[in-house]
């Protein structure tokens, strides 16, 4: 008995990371790998990968679950311990955001010469989703928001997490910015969570 042809638009499975992948795509778009299996494929493919590409895909619900989870939590306890205390520096905040392809979010602030921002940033739903991260101040985000050439004071690496550790040279309005790199068709919305936290580089004796 042979497989019936598959209707035009069946998505296919991807043979190493388990996603589905789109019809007629010839790779993989979230791993890259060549040679995407059709569900006739699949069902013919020896033992060992079917069972592979089945644990993947379980497993990769198990990461979605237990971070929606790890959110749900998150959401509650901040719920029933009340309003958060204002520090009154916008720099100094915790918060996701869902930022569209090519498009991106910021946080901004006041930092004093010498003064610095401390923090971290992850993606998540879906997550390892990468992310890129630059610094601009006052005079260049205008220009990027200009649709202009910018410089960023800091560029960070792409990568679905990093560390921020920020020393502003002079005193300025900073603008902490995170983009979604991946282009518009392909339509991948997905969170990052960013913390910071101001810290003065005033030493404890008051003195400058």
């Amino acid at each position: 008995m042979t497989d019936r042809p598959e209707p035009r638009g069946t998505w296919g499975t991807c043979r190493f990371c388990g996603v589905a992948v789109p019809y007629g795509a010839a790779k993989c778009p979230e791993c890259d790998a060549a040679g995407p299996l059709s569900p006739n494929e699949l069902r013919a493919a020896p033992k060992r990968l079917r069972w592979r590409v089945r644990f993947t895909g379980i497993l990769r619900t198990v990461i979605v679950v237990g971070v929606i989870g790890g959110l749900a939590y998150a959401t509650l306890a901040a719920v029933f311990q009340g309003p958060p205390v204002l520090t009154g520096d916008p720099l100094t905040t915790a918060a996701g955001y869902l930022v569209g392809p090519g498009n991106f979010t910021e946080i901004s602030g006041e930092i004093t010469g010498g003064d610095y921002v401390v923090g971290n940033y992850s993606s998540f739903h879906p997550v390892g989703m990468e992310i890129g991260f630059v610094i601009y101040n006052s005079s260049e985000w205008t220009s990027f928001v200009a649709g202009g050439h910018p410089t960023p004071t800091y560029t960070g690496t792409t990568a679905y997490s990093g560390r921020i550790v920020y020393s502003a040279p002079v005193t300025d309005n900073y603008y902490f910015v995170f983009t979604n790199p991946y282009p518009t068709s392909t339509h991948l919305t997905y969170g990052i969570y960013v913390a910071t936290e101001y810290e003065s580089n005033v030493g404890d004796d008051g003195l400058g």
